[in-house]
């Protein structure tokens, strides 16, 4: 297999006239649509709308080559969850056992309380915490195994009392891997289908057949799953429109050139779009994590992907100092951020736009993915700008509360009908006034003055 030469990475110094432009073309996104993809989805979507189970029969026929006379036949019995869990090693049963056992107890400190107080007026103000009744996951399949995604979705939504979990990975042409089953199962999910696709995120949006619809929907996938995620998003929740993945890398020359290289190697990896810079006021250090990358790239399985990754999102950036590197990383708000330096707890104090920080360079991205605790949902392409990793928040649900005594309504009124009036709406302005008036005998309110 031939390999595209990692020494086309770019380098960037943030002293020479050219870097402004250069550096703005690394914040570009690869968030446009795809108008013949998003054409494509528009229409299996609108199918699965109005067809329901033979529409999601036809497509998992079309474009996983699985046929099934109904849906119940795509759904995993409960027993080949179990099955799956005896089938894998002991050793993969304990790692997964560790990781979710380490992503629980993360979350579970995320887990929001229900609140009220009594104003002066004694009326009742609150927020009711309540999980989402039912939620989907989706998880990518086939030949690829993405157990970890099945924790770090289904996990928190647990955790936050979601009351069903309703799981759909596709098994193009039947193969399935047990890991993802084995993980089902540790996680409590409680149905699993084999369909994929933006068929899938239809069914779980609109419900087909069997399938009954759900709240929200979570989950990575490929950018037919993100544009059936756009396309029902307002039916449903969605968790994020995620783009491809994201490291930033900022080191002082103080960290192995080995570690860093591979740890941009682990990003690179993903596919082609995605990116991996490494910022550095050392400009020795980038040299020489430039001849590990050229050395160690054709070891790596997935070489050809990891060196046109690198080729066309890849940089390696010399700044002045530590702080330019972090006004950059500000800039660039990238998913996952390793701060590779001696005084990482002093220079994370200047971080404000980042999915996940890693600190020191013991602390890879590797084990964020895997079972460090925090969610690997983050946010890509800048938006850490405005938004942040999944989490327990993302399946509960805020609803305010309010409750007058009759000092507080009398109080209330004037000020609500004033305003209601100063925008023409008289009816609000009239409701307001009754409650005021002192003449509802305290309804509706266990409190008086």
């Amino acid at each position: 297999m031939s390999v595209t030469p990692a020494t086309t990475v770019a380098r960037l110094r943030s002293t020479r006239d050219d870097f402004p432009q250069r550096f703005e073309s690394l914040l570009a996104t690869s968030a446009e649509i795809d108008r013949d993809i998003d054409a494509a989805v528009r229409e299996v979507v609108a199918a699965v709308r109005r067809d329901g189970e033979a529409a999601v029969l036809a497509c998992t026929r079309r474009f996983d080559a699985v046929a099934a006379d109904a849906l119940d036949g795509l759904r995993v019995p409960a027993g080949d969850l179990d099955a799956a869990w005896d089938a894998i090693g002991a050793a993969e049963r304990a790692a997964l056992t560790e990781a979710a056992a380490r992503i629980r107890s993360y979350h579970e400190r995320q887990r929001q309380e229900s609140w009220h107080y009594l104003d002066e007026d004694g009326s009742t103000l609150g927020q009711r915490i309540t999980p989402l009744d039912r939620v989907g996951v989706y998880v990518p399949g086939g030949r690829a195994s993405y157990p970890s995604s099945v924790l770090m979705n289904a996990i928190p939504a647990r955790v936050a009392g979601v009351a069903e979990i309703v799981m759909t990975v596709p098994a193009p042409s039947g193969e399935l891997n047990p890991l993802v089953l084995a993980a089902a199962r540790l996680a409590g999910v409680d149905e699993v289908w084999t369909i994929g696709g933006a068929q899938a995120v239809a069914a779980l949006a609109f419900g087909a057949g069997p399938i009954r619809a759900v709240d929200k929907i979570v989950g990575p996938g490929n950018r037919y799953v993100a544009a059936a995620k756009r396309h029902v998003f307002g039916t449903v929740g969605i968790d994020m429109l995620a783009g491809p993945s994201e490291i930033v890398i900022v080191c002082d020359g103080s960290a192995p050139v080995e570690w860093i290289a591979m740890d941009l190697f682990s990003q690179a990896e993903h596919d082609e779009e995605a990116r991996a810079i490494l910022i550095s006021p050392d400009g020795g250090f980038l040299d020489r994590v430039e001849a590990a990358i050229a050395s160690m790239l054709p070891e790596l399985a997935r070489a050809d992907i990891v060196a046109r990754s690198l080729a066309a999102h890849g940089a390696l950036i010399e700044v002045r100092d530590l702080d330019e590197a972090i006004g950059l990383v500000n800039r660039l708000a990238p998913e996952h951020l390793e701060l590779a330096v001696a005084d990482a707890e002093g220079l994370i104090e200047g971080v404000r736009h980042a999915g996940a920080v890693f600190l020191g360079a013991r602390t890879p991205e590797a084990f964020g993915d895997y079972c460090a605790g925090p969610n690997h949902v983050l946010p890509t392409a800048r938006t850490a700008r405005f938004s942040s990793p999944l989490g327990v928040y993302d399946f509960q649900k805020r609803t305010s509360v309010i409750g007058c005594s009759a000092r507080g309504a009398r109080r209330l009124a004037g000020i609500a009908s004033t305003l209601a009036r100063g925008e023409g709406l008289t009816a609000h302005a009239r409701s307001a006034e009754l409650r005021g008036s002192g003449d509802g005998g305290g309804a509706g309110t266990r409190r008086s003055d």
